[in-house]
C-alpha cells in the first residue's frame, strides 16, 4: 500500500459513508462530508486524486466478523473493481464510539466521517 501522498478513507454504513481524507507522508487526516452515492465518491476520487484508499473492516468487540463486515468488505471490492485502486482495509473497532465522543452535541451526521477520519489516522499509525 503506497505510503505517499493523497488517501481517502471511508466509514462504510448502510445509510452515509463516512469520509475523510489525509497525506500520507505527513500522517495528517480530515473529515469530509459523509456520502451516500458512488457518483458522490466518483467525484471525490476525481477531486483528491488518492493514490490509495481505505476502508475501515467492523466487526465485534472481541474481532470477530459479522453482518456489516461483510457488506464494508463488498464495499471495498467494489471500490478497487470502480476505481482501479489499491483498498486497504483496517479495523474500526471502537471508531464510532470515540467519533461519538468526541462530538458531544454536534450533529450525527458528522460521526461517520469523524469515525473515517480515526479509520485513516489508524492506518498512517499502523504504516508508520
Amino acid at each position: 500500500m503506497p505510503k505517499r501522498g493523497t488517501i481517502l478513507a471511508f466509514d462504510f454504513g448502510l445509510k452515509r459513508i463516512g469520509v475523510a481524507v489525509g497525506e500520507a507522508e505527513l500522517g495528517t487526516a480530515h473529515p469530509l462530508p459523509a456520502v451516500s452515492t458512488f457518483s458522490e465518491i466518483q467525484k471525490l476520487v476525481e477531486e483528491w486524486k488518492p493514490g490509495s484508499l481505505v476502508v475501515g473492516l467492523p466487526t465485534s468487540a472481541s474481532g470477530e466478523p459479522h453482518k456489516m463486515t461483510r457488506a464494508a468488505e463488498d464495499f471495498a471490492r467494489r471500490l478497487e473493481r470502480r476505481f482501479k485502486l489499491p483498498v486497504a482495509r483496517v479495523d474500526e473497532r471502537f471508531t464510532s464510539v470515540e467519533a461519538e465522543h468526541r462530538l458531544r452535541g454536534l450533529k450525527k451526521k458528522a460521526v461517520d466521517s469523524v469515525a473515517a477520519q480515526l479509520i485513516l489516522e489508524q492506518y498512517f499509525d499502523e504504516a508508520a
